[in-house]
């Protein structure tokens, strides 16, 4: 398999390249210049399969041409090691929870996925391939909250690597800082005096200077990068197998809807793959909070970036998200074509504030702050006959001061959180400045 630009100026690169490099020359996202539809068998079985061997049915789509199969089996299988359920919220409303791996929150499987993948490029003695990288690995990753805890826990340890985590200060909830800032070793947390839009520059940038890819080896571990995005289509997938054994009758007539909390947009973009791929999804929204740049764009047919808000949902404070150019791409830059698989919605702190009080008193059941948009969308959106579920992003003891004060709740932290915060927080302070940033990176 090769990879291309979303800018069309770079040549091509293999899954190597596109892994290790993460952006392309030109600036461009890379995008697989292929997409395998799964056979029809697959959809007829998937409901008696486990989550690993969807998982990896999925995969080999994309990276078999490129991993031999036993080494993918065990990247799938490592990866996910935790239980993605699916519950039911309401008669025709389903959560699944993405928020039991390591990190609580869903970027533990693509961080995960990324983290093995890197490693079987870079090391002989762990996996059956060798590579001809050998110098320190640089993960440069942006985060407005779970991304960095996710990447920085996945690549814990792993020789031959370093990652820098730059987070926007005072930006991220304090037990997401914890996931990230108390863990030593090869990760360094940076803390950026801006917003979640300016780490993403920094980072960006970095990718783009030559005198700083002449001297170290960089890569970055967001959802630019495909081998942190595309790994995320697995859940839904297994979601498909859940509901069709759910609602059979409901899941398989193509009135399936999927509501995605949307920031960066990785995670949709991840989902429309698996809709290319054969995945029986009628159609999808994209829940904003009020970063509402998509929203406008399904509206009016502009795109038009700006500057990101700070919201209660901080996940989602993105104002120019990195992979709408790859939504653009697969859909040929065609506004009508994107609008007919894709609607949108947009809700400000009260709404989603209000969201999450309704839904524990009226189901019981607790809502994050990114949940909740996407449940409120479905509640919303959904048509008659429609069954819906939402992604339901990250535990909501990530987000315990917020939630207790809405809900007026004790949300217990699990024990995995509880050991994060324990830690020393460790940073390093950074102005928003390029500059500054590379002559850190550099040592100057």
């Amino acid at each position: 398999m090769r990879y291309y630009s979303t800018n069309g100026k770079a040549p091509l690169a293999t899954l190597e390249k596109a892994v290790v490099k993460g952006l392309a020359e030109d600036k461009g996202l890379y995008m697989p210049e292929r997409i395998k539809p799964l056979p029809a068998s697959f959809f007829d079985e998937i409901q008696d399969m486990t989550l690993q061997e969807i998982a990896y049915r999925v995969a080999d789509c994309f990276f078999g041409e490129d991993v031999d199969a036993e080494s993918l089996r065990r990247i799938v299988n490592e990866t996910l090691s935790f239980d993605i359920p699916l519950v039911k919220v309401t008669d025709n409303i389903y959560s699944l929870e993405l928020f039991h791996g390591p990190t609580l929150a869903f970027k533990d499987v693509g961080a995960r996925f990324m983290a093995r993948l890197l490693r079987y490029f870079t090391s002989c003695s762990i996996y059956t391939s060798c590579s001809s990288l050998t110098s320190l690995i640089h993960v440069l990753v942006a985060t407005s909250g779970d991304t960095g805890s996710a990447v920085a826990n996945g690549f814990l340890g792993v020789e031959g690597i370093h990652v820098y985590v730059l987070y926007p200060k005072g930006k991220v909830s304090p037990i997401q800082e914890c996931q990230f800032t108390t863990l030593g070793q090869n990760i360094t947390a940076i803390e950026v005096d801006g917003v979640f839009d300016d780490c993403q520059a920094l980072v960006k940038n970095a990718f783009m200077d030559e005198e700083l890819n002449a001297r170290m080896q960089l890569t970055s571990a967001n959802s630019i990068n495909v081998a942190r995005f595309l790994p995320q289509s697995f859940y839904y997938f297994w979601a498909y197998a859940q509901l069709k054994k759910i609602v059979n009758s409901k899941s398989s007539n193509g009135k399936l809807v999927c509501c995605v909390p949307s920031g960066n947009f990785g995670n949709i973009c991840s989902a429309l793959f698996g809709k290319r791929m054969g995945l029986p999804i009628s159609r999808f929204i994209a829940a904003n909070n009020a970063n509402d740049v998509f929203h406008k764009y399904i509206q009016s047919g502009k795109y038009e970036p700006k500057a990101s808000i700070q919201t209660i949902a901080n996940a989602m404070d993105v104002g120019a998200p990195s992979n709408f150019a790859r939504i653009l791409d697969l859909y040929d830059g065609s506004h009508e074509a994107i609008c007919h698989d894709i609607s949108s919605a947009t809700y400000s702190d009260q709404q989603i504030a209000e969201t999450m009080r309704e839904c524990l008193a009226e189901t019981g059941y607790q809502l994050d702050p990114h949940g909740a948009c996407g449940y409120r969308a479905l509640q919303e959106g959904l048509r008659d006959g429609e069954v819906g579920f939402f992604i339901e992003t990250a535990h909501p003891a990530k987000f315990k001061q917020t939630v207790d004060d809405i809900c007026g709740t004790d949300i217990v932290i699990p024990e995995r959180l509880q050991a994060f915060m324990k830690g020393t927080k460790q940073n390093i302070p950074m102005s928003k400045d390029f500059d500054d940033f590379k002559s850190y990176l550099l040592g100057r």
